[in-house]
């Protein structure tokens, strides 16, 4: 957790971040075809793990177990199968999203395991269909390696941040419609249907949560940044403190967001506890004005009062 943490301008690689994100979209919805429903669309993110990001385990339709692997490390996408075939292709610059996606595609029909998608970018401004986008073809591998370096710590971060809470979590998981690091603490009471929302946020928000990530930036965002939200949201959220001074109550979609830019985290003298520290403020904010017991949902590997008052105070 000491590791030093590598910047990450939005501008210098804003390119290859719609490149990436275009490809990830392409291998969620595989997995999305690829593995049974659960609550809360937890069957579709992808997962960081030591050389990129994870399906982890899928199914074919005819049984075959089989995993697609970003592989940050030696820069491929790996297709491994339960019968033990592994094949893969390189991740370069040029490589464009069609040449991917017919890529991919080609990979796992060789393999016997293929499965139709929808070929279009959901919830992203890019719209060209797969396999016609020959336009989003930039990667620059250092600044994948140092995303997945930031992705890699925010996990562990993120992982003992969850392990504070009792209740009703979601696991540390990677959406690929937004391409944000995201985990999700839940209260017990179901929220109220929300008017006019689709099948998609119907399902995620069926309950009061309070919900954090790291996302790298986008149109609105122009910086890496840390966030939570809690929906619905509770009157007077915006008068609860944050930690640390850096982080700021903004607004995005309508809603209150809680957000920490990834730069402060990076340039702390303590990192990890800066990040901690804004977790928990903006935890305690959304659960305090939501009136939800917080010493009921307390774990045992939480801190004690003290040392979280140290830390918030830190």
């Amino acid at each position: 957790m000491t590791t030093a943490l590598p910047e990450l301008s939005l501008t210098e690689w804003e390119p290859t971040k719609n490149t990436l994100h275009l490809w990830v979209q392409i291998v969620g919805k595989v997995r999305l075809a690829s593995t049974a429903p659960r609550n809360h669309w937890w069957h579709v993110p992808l997962y960081v793990d030591v050389r990129g990001l994870t399906t982890r385990r899928m199914h074919a339709q005819d049984g075959t177990g089989f995993e697609i692997r970003f592989d940050f490390v030696d820069h491929l996408l790996v297709v491994e199968t339960s019968g033990g075939a592994v094949e893969s292709f390189g991740l370069m610059d040029g490589l464009s999203v069609a040449q991917f996606d017919a890529s991919l595609h080609a990979l796992l029909s060789g393999l016997g395991i293929d499965v139709p998608i929808r070929e279009t970018p959901f919830g992203v401004p890019m719209t060209t269909p797969f396999p016609s986008d020959r336009e989003h073809a930039t990667y620059d591998r250092d600044a994948v390696e140092r995303f997945w370096h930031i992705l890699d710590w925010t996990d562990a971060v993120f992982e003992e941040f969850s392990g504070w809470f009792c209740g009703k979590t979601s696991p540390v998981h990677l959406f690929w419609h937004s391409l944000d690091l995201a985990v999700t603490r839940f209260g017990s009471r179901r929220a109220p249907a929300i008017p006019g929302a689709d099948p998609v946020t119907r399902e995620a928000y069926t309950h009061e949560v309070v919900s954090f990530g790291f996302w790298a930036g986008d149109q609105n965002v122009r910086e890496a940044t840390y966030y939570s939200y809690t929906t619905p949201e509770p009157d007077g959220l915006r008068d609860r403190p944050l930690r640390p001074a850096e982080a700021v109550w903004g607004e995005l979609g309508g809603g209150s967001l809680a957000m920490l830019p990834y730069e402060a985290v990076r340039t702390a003298g303590d990192p990890r506890a800066t990040l901690l520290a804004f977790l928990e403020s903006a935890y305690e904010a959304g659960a305090e004005a939501t009136g939800w017991d917080r010493a009921d949902l307390e774990s045992s590997w939480c801190p004690d009062p003290p040392k979280l008052n140290d830390l918030l105070a830190g």
